[in-house]
């Protein structure tokens, strides 16, 4: 199986920066109704929780909505029971006792839709990071390329944890206020459909003031969670590059950087709360307006006989509970925006361009061997600027290849086309004379094994790293044995814990060459049919780089190897040298035979071999 390390970076013009430099702010509006409504979609296989969360809320908010009624009668009895023969203490028992009962009974079913409802947004929650990291694996490198780390790492990190605290809000809150709007609604016509409408007068002004403000303070939440992709992407940046920042002196810049992006996330930030925040007070003062048409109305209606004293105490509370919910979903708002505009951020990455999919019928080859082909391949980032042209290459099984050129001149778009991390635009590649675009890109991958100038670790143990290509468990001795071909067993055994000695992400602690011989040796436990070497031994001293060399010609016995270099010293025993240049091949034949012929190679052999004036 391949060995998974990182590949080189090629593609189109990657946005990235140096350090201390300003990012370009890409921001656009939010459909909120659009995305709001692709965000409850994501519920949808939850649809049995759901209506058991719905069920739970309304039995809760019936036997909430029903106390009001009960104490209102309560009231009345107490006031006739004060105005003729004494109040019935023993009935007015039973109706505080029917209170209790209904208050435990709401509690508990509260407590049920409660869980029910993390339930489900912890699942959906969970749904979303699998999509993410699924959709991750299937981009292509040129989107990767495209994209800083830091905004991939805040839309699947920050954005989906907040897209989940919205949910959970949103199903423990709305759903109850929503329906604790239908039962005192129904309660308050029950009692009195005149105070219903009185109660219902202010029903459009709040609506219209709490949209109003909303539509305001949106593109400010939109904006907030751009910016925080931005900074998380400058931090991981200077995190990454900390020894170029110093060394470059420019510490001073990415600070003021990160202090422009944290005072703009603070300005953007401070006015999306700002102004979602006076969504609660302004209906709480159209709440208030309601309470004093209210207590007028009813006064005039008890005053006139039609109504008793304890319906205008119940209908009062009533209006209490309706207006409650109103400005607990109104409250929700900036809540709901925020979600909203971190969700639509999620949902530009799950909709982002992915690789082709594998074929449904794929070709299989038979037993590796190792033979591979480039017959006639084109290859271009953008339509009408070619990068390879015509390219045609045949490496026999056992045969090393080595790929030379100046810098951009195609070596590595080459060995991507053939890891298919970029699809040929014309011609064909073949492994063991199967087309490489009829197999499944795992088929492919798994017969090729990649050392790669750029280091990649993994937090663990010394001995995961080097086993990390291989599926299934490792023996110690396979591992060792592997460590003692490559030559890094001398320096694992000199660690405190040997090869239990655990790494961080970046193999902080070893030096260059260290992290380089780990991914070596990781790919000699692979034991792939053709072997991709990109400037493998760049950053090993020169004795570390002659045992390699030593090891890699054991390794390379009855496999196909492809060996990237610049420094010709490591490819003079190649069986065939390919002289890349502008896209295409310019010569190639053994080292001996390049020299003499005195084109390309010869000139950079005499660049890198000319004695020093």
């Amino acid at each position: 199986m391949t060995p998974r390390t990182v590949p080189e970076r090629r593609g189109p013009a990657p946005q990235q920066r140096g350090p201390g430099l300003a990012a370009p702010a890409v921001e656009r509006s939010l459909d909120f109704r659009a995305s709001g409504l692709r965000l409850l979609r994501t519920l949808a296989p939850e649809r049995a929780r759901l209506a058991a969360v719905f069920a739970a809320a309304a039995g809760a908010v019936s036997l909430a909505v029903v106390t009001p009624a009960i104490l209102g009668r309560a009231t009345d009895a107490v006031l006739a029971g004060a105005a003729g023969d004494g109040v019935d203490f023993p009935a007015l028992a039973r109706a505080l006792l029917t209170v209790l009962a209904l208050a435990a009974g709401s509690a508990a079913l509260n407590w049920c839709q409660q869980r029910l409802a993390t339930t489900v947004v912890q699942r959906t929650g969970h749904r979303l990071r699998e999509r993410a990291q699924h959709k991750l694996a299937r981009l292509p490198l040129g989107y990767l390329d495209a994209q800083p780390r830091g905004e991939i790492l805040s839309r699947t990190t920050n954005d989906i944890d907040n897209v989940t605290q919205t949910l959970q809000q949103a199903l423990s809150q709305m759903i109850r206020a929503l329906l604790t709007l239908v039962g005192v609604l129904v309660m308050m016509v029950w009692i009195s459909p005149l105070l219903a409408l009185v109660a219902l007068a202010t029903v459009p002004l709040s609506v219209v003031t709490a949209a109003r403000i909303g539509r305001r303070a949106q593109p400010q939440f939109v904006r907030q969670w751009a910016v925080t992709g931005r900074l998380n992407s400058h931090v991981e940046e200077m995190i990454t590059g900390h020894a170029e920042v110093v060394a470059f002196g420019r510490r001073d810049a990415a600070v003021a950087r990160f202090d422009e992006l944290g005072e703009e996330l603070y300005a953007a930030g401070f006015r999306a709360q700002a102004v979602s925040g006076t969504i609660q007070p302004a209906l709480t003062f159209v709440g208030n307006l309601n309470y004093v048409l209210i207590a007028v109305v009813g006064g005039l209606r008890v005053a006139s006989g039609t109504l008793s004293v304890g319906d205008v105490q119940a209908f009062v509370q009533y209006s209490y509970e309706f207006n409650g919910p109103v400005t607990q979903v109104a409250a929700m708002a900036s809540i709901l925006q925020s979600g909203v505009a971190s969700a639509e951020r999620v949902f530009d990455l799950l909709d982002a361009p992915e690789e082709s999919p594998d074929p449904a019928r794929p070709l299989r080859p038979g037993p590796p061997r190792g033979r591979v082909a480039f017959e006639h391949v084109a290859f271009r980032y953008e339509p009408g600027t070619p990068l390879v042209e015509d390219l045609s290459l045949t490496a026999e099984p056992g045969q090393t290849v080595a790929i030379v050129g100046p810098t951009g001149a195609g070596k590595t778009t080459l060995v991507n086309l053939l890891m298919r991390f970029h699809e040929v635009t014309g011609g064909r590649i073949t492994l063991d004379g199967v087309d490489t675009a009829g197999m499944t890109r795992e088929d492919v991958r798994a017969g090729i094994g990649m050392v790669l100038q750029d280091t990649w670790l993994f937090g663990g143990t010394i001995a995961d790293n080097i086993a990390y290509g291989v599926p299934g468990d490792v023996s110690r001795e396979r591992i060792v044995e592997a460590a003692v071909t490559t030559h890094a067993d001398r320096f694992i055994r000199t660690l405190p814990d040997g090869y239990d000695t655990v790494l961080d992400e970046d193999g902080a602690g070893l030096s260059a060459g260290e992290r380089q011989l780990i991914t070596i040796a990781r790919a000699f436990l692979a034991e792939p049919a053709v072997l991709v070497l990109d400037e493998a031994t760049s950053s090993v001293d020169t004795r570390t780089e002659l045992l390699v060399q030593q090891a890699m010609s054991s390794l390379r016995a009855g496999r196909t190897s492809f060996v990237i270099a610049h420094r010709l010293s490591t490819v003079r025993d190649a069986d065939l040298i390919v002289v890349m240049d502008g896209g295409s091949i310019a010569e190639q034949g053994t080292h001996e035979e390049l020299l003499a012929a005195g084109g390309v190679y010869a000139g950079l052999h005499a660049a890198q071999f000319a004695p020093a004036a």
